[in-house]
């Protein structure tokens, strides 16, 4: 890939994103698709509350757009970025629309910490690289960001009930 710019650029654009859906009245998430030469093709926040809409999350609706925009064979050679490790569902969109690499700032484990117990978002343990194993094809899986993790975590403090912060 030669991107324009490196990762951190993108991840950093993502937690942007992220503040974006949190000022907007949902939860601090977002995402961003990033084709092989580096341009930003699509930028997602989460879209569930006030809609009830399960899927809602950054990276499934950005995934669902991307899927009906682009082929596969391109998608193949795109990136999402994303704030947080993709859940098992986002993970699953991913893996469906065919996207071939995923890059993010903070584990899944660190946002279980945040959310705690919070019934809006009741994560999973199940690490995005498990649930990419267990498919036939393969997505390269590039994180978590150390240096990233305290701005992605921050947009997230006074938001959940229940989490640490």
């Amino acid at each position: 890939m030669s991107n324009k710019h490196d990762h951190i650029y993108y991840l950093k654009r993502a937690i942007e994103i992220s503040k974006n859906s949190r000022a907007h009245g949902n939860t601090p998430f977002g995402a961003l698709l990033v084709d092989k030469d580096g341009n930003i093709l699509l930028e997602q926040e989460n879209v569930e509350i006030g809609t009830h809409k399960c899927t809602g999350h950054a990276e499934t609706q950005l995934v669902e757009k991307a899927s009906t925009l682009y082929s596969k064979d391109f998608l193949y050679n795109c990136t999402l970025y994303t704030t947080a490790e993709p859940c098992a569902m986002c993970s699953g969109a991913i893996y469906w629309a065919n996207i071939g690499t995923v890059v993010y700032a903070m584990t899944e484990k660190r946002l279980l910490e945040l959310t705690g117990s919070d019934e809006q978002n009741p994560t999973f343990d199940l690490p995005c690289r498990d649930v990419f194993a267990r498919g036939q094809k393969d997505i390269t899986v590039i994180g978590p960001f150390p240096e990233l993790e305290a701005a992605a975590a921050e947009v997230h403090k006074g938001f959940w009930r229940g989490g640490s912060h």
